[in-house]
């Protein structure tokens, strides 16, 4: 079973997620219909990066992923090698 300490992080980042979520949702799909001269538009960045940061969030995990899987593969080298 969850301790409360872990199910305190695990609702704040349910919480981050959709606040993200709901940021990027109204950035990406609502702004474009509101006038470009509207007070709304300086809480947001240029729509250029809408595409830019998640392309390099995927990039970075998939880095990260595959990195993790090199050293895992390369750790289980090394131990069959000691046991022979």
């Amino acid at each position: 079973m969850a301790t409360g300490t872990d199910q305190v992080v695990g609702l704040g980042l349910v919480a981050v997620s959709l606040i993200i979520f709901t940021y990027y949702t109204a950035w990406v799909i609502l702004l474009p219909f509101i006038d470009s001269q509207h007070v709304i538009h300086k809480y947001f960045l240029p729509r250029a990066y809408a595409v830019a940061i998640p392309l390099a969030a995927g990039l970075l995990l998939l880095l990260f992923v595959g990195l993790f899987i090199t050293y895992v593969m390369l750790k289980s080298k090394r131990v069959t090698k000691k046991t022979q």
